[in-house]
């Protein structure tokens, strides 16, 4: 779409979560509703008439790439949260759809068919879906950086098969969400960030986190270009500076930061012609010895307030997707509706 679309969404002074989970889990059979492209395109749909949103969001499940992975590779589906590769794969290998890809394809295309609301898809990175495929990627990352490679390290060389191997998987099931008739993409790379990079290392060279991070989501960006689809990217991780001017290189329609990051601050690292999304702490709003109703209001009114000073692009919503936790379900929903209001 026209970068303007985004842009005068914002001018608008919208205001809108990532709160497809809530809406879903209203319904009591909501894991059948996942396997059921129709219904699932309903409830998304629900979600964005609900929450006052132009854009219809998928849940952020960033299990399914791992998931269909795996499944091409053998592994039994009840040990694939638990799964991880122990040395390098000798080859690559066609990974499939699986039925939850599959439904989640069919809500897009129902959205786009309906034509009530910008239908949007959802994937993970694939730095951090390699994190989800070895036991310690810690290691490993911190020795490319020292400039290790993979013929002298077998650590090195297991995470950087793991990398090719996310490609795999992420770049199909993209390219389904396009096909589909998503106009945007919601790249979710959370686990690029100071846990998984050392600070100290970086302070010396951004080489690594270039090569393992930026270039993978680079190839991501070109196959939504080909497409004609925006970016949406998001990482609620905790992040340097930098690595936020990095992710400014990606042109991104819209960055999605977490609630430890200042938007305020984090203006001045991006273009204008980047929206800036977020960033309430809607991971506590299950509490309110967390957060209350009342410092919901007052968050989104000082955010709202100094994001106007900084003349920068900004979208009131959510650093994350908001759960529905069993229990608390009517105290985040207040506190949605707080900010909302």
């Amino acid at each position: 779409m026209n970068r303007s679309y985004y842009l005068d969404l914002a001018a608008s002074g919208l205001r809108m979560p990532i709160g497809t989970h809530l809406v879903l889990h209203e319904h009591a059979d909501h894991e059948a509703i996942m396997l059921d492209g129709l219904r699932l395109g309903t409830v998304v749909e629900e979600a964005a008439r609900r929450f006052r949103s132009p854009m219809a969001i998928p849940v952020m499940d960033l299990k399914l790439e791992k998931e269909s992975l795996l499944l091409s590779h053998g592994v039994a589906a009840e040990q694939i949260d638990s799964f991880h590769f122990t040395e390098a794969p000798a080859k690559d290998w066609a990974v499939d759809s699986t039925p939850r890809m599959a439904a989640t394809c069919e809500a897009i295309r129902q959205v786009a068919r309906n034509g009530e609301f910008v239908p949007v898809g959802m994937g993970i990175g694939p730095f951090s879906l390699m994190t989800k495929l070895v036991s310690d990627p810690i290691t490993p990352v911190f020795l490319a950086g020292t400039g290790a490679n993979g013929d002298e390290e077998p650590e090195v060389k297991l995470v950087e098969r793991a990398l090719e191997l996310a490609m795999n998987a992420i770049l199909p099931y993209l390219q389904a969400q396009i096909t589909a008739g998503a106009k945007a993409i919601i790249l979710c790379e959370p686990a690029a960030n100071k846990v998984y990079f050392s600070p100290n290392q970086l302070s010396e060279s951004y080489e690594i986190f270039e090569r393992y991070v930026m270039e993978p989501n680079r190839r991501i960006k070109a196959l939504l270009e080909a497409g004609g689809v925006d970016l949406i990217f998001h990482d609620c991780g905790e992040l340097e500076d930098e690595m936020v001017r990095r992710f400014a290189t990606l042109d991104p329609a819209m960055m999605s930061l977490g609630s430890s990051r200042l938007l305020w601050e984090d203006a001045a690292l991006m273009p204008k012609t980047t929206v800036l999304y977020g960033n309430l702490p809607t991971k506590k709003f299950y509490s309110d010895a967390l957060v209350s109703v009342a410092d919901v209001k007052r968050l989104a009114d000082a955010l709202n307030q100094k994001m106007c000073a900084t003349g920068h692009p900004f979208i009131l919503g959510s650093e994350c997707d908001v759960l529905s936790v069993p229990g608390s379900e009517e105290t985040i929903k207040a506190k949605v509706e707080a900010f909302l209001a």
